[in-house]
């Protein structure tokens, strides 16, 4: 087999994904700042997702619903109060109502920060209500996006190990038939990868790539937004516990191979089971900023020089592959830098790593210093081996 990166094709566009617009954080900062709470609340609704709010009239006091895939996310906004209310799971004559509720109150100790997990009448939600004085841009967004993963990420473990039922069904579209075409060849690309550059990492005895292959693999499967249910938890399961680099890095191999042979084996039906258009209040990645994604860049200068100033290609190209999917898997991107990592990753699909490292390195650059939006081809010469080739 040659040695070259394995391909790359972006993911289809989903319908209705939530997308930020970084001037309502300004505005939710500055109007908290000027004790214009309720109006900072607001702003933070429309930086998560500025379609929620257009046919309803802010000057009075704010009330909606939105479903985050099966749970119903009630949020109510008045001159003294911010409250959330998330609906998600019903108890039934089938659940495993004790091993449930236990479970119930550790998630309310870790992973949960400010909601709680409670039970009325059967019906398990998540609730958190705070004086609107209170509600600073920062604190409002966390516990959104808490409630909102928590509440699509459990439902499903929930129902398949305790026998819960969902609160409502969830609300899907299904792909159509080209899509579902589309879908599978990209999925079905990414195992015929797995299979042929595994056995390459093992024949060169290069066993520590197999992190890397594992981490690309589950990264772009899981990038694909309109991948819900259980295998999206299963994913975020993996994916967690490959970047843990508190445990031991052997069990996470182990654990990381166990689960893609489990995942190559499953049926075309069972994998497209899980492939659908959902609703959505919020993305289920952290918010981004241009500061924000030049300090994540940042984060990783030294190994970037060292790689230069080794001219170690190969390390280069498997580090900013991973590192690239990885920024796209944690933060909602605007667009701009969404295209530029797709454009770049689609770009060096195939390619040796001695021609794609320039590539992958150039757009890190631009990364670093805030020159995706105004990217030109005389941008001014960055120093290192690789940012030299680039002009």
């Amino acid at each position: 087999m040659e040695n070259i990166l394995p391909k790359y094709q972006r993911p289809i566009t989903k319908i209705d994904d939530p997308t930020v617009n970084v001037d309502y954080w300004d505005e939710a900062t500055e109007a908290f700042d000027d004790k214009n709470f309720k109006q900072s609340a607001i702003a933070v609704i429309n930086y998560i997702n500025p379609n929620i709010l257009k046919n309803i009239n802010t000057e009075q006091e704010v009330v909606f619903n939105q479903m985050q895939g099966s749970a119903e996310i009630k949020v109510k906004i008045t001159d003294s109060t911010f409250c959330i209310k998330a609906p998600f799971l019903r108890i039934t004559d089938q659940t495993n109502q004790v091993a449930l509720l236990r479970r119930v109150a550790e998630v309310n100790f870790t992973p949960l920060r400010l909601a709680q997990i409670h039970l009325k009448e059967n019906e398990l939600f998540f609730e958190y209500e705070m004086p609107i004085e209170l509600a600073q841009p920062n604190k409002v967004y966390d516990i959104l996006r808490e409630v909102c993963v928590y509440a699509d990420d459990f439902d499903d473990k929930f129902i398949e190990k305790y026998k819960a039922d969902f609160y409502k069904t969830p609300k899907k579209t299904v792909l159509s038939d080209e899509e579902k075409d589309l879908v599978w060849q990209q999925i079905t690309d990414i195992f015929e990868d797995y299979r042929n550059y595994s056995a390459f990492f093992k024949e060169k005895r290069w066993d520590g790539f197999i992190w890397d292959l594992l981490s690309i693999s589950f990264l772009k499967i899981s990038n694909m937004p309109y991948i819900h249910g259980k295998l999206r938890s299963d994913l975020i399961s993996n994916i967690s516990s490959l970047f843990n680099f508190d445990a031991d890095f052997n069990y996470r191999i182990d654990k990381g191979v166990n689960f893609m042979k489990d995942l190559m084996a499953r049926s075309k039906e069972d994998i497209l089971s899980n492939a659908y258009h959902a609703d959505q209040f919020l993305s289920l990645r952290w918010r981004s900023s241009e500061q924000i994604i030049k300090d994540w860049a940042q984060n990783r200068l030294e190994t970037i020089q060292k790689y230069e100033k080794e001219e170690s290609y190969f390390n280069m190209s498997y580090y900013l592959q991973v590192a690239f999917l990885k920024l796209i898997y944690d933060y909602n991107l605007e667009q701009n830098y969404v295209d530029a990592i797709n454009n770049v990753l689609e770009e060096v699909s195939g390619l040796e790593p001695s021609d794609a490292a320039p590539k992958l390195g150039k757009v890190y650059y631009q990364l670093l210093n805030g020159e995706i939006n105004q990217a030109k081809p005389e941008a001014e010469e960055k120093k290192g081996f690789f940012s030299k080739l680039f002009n």
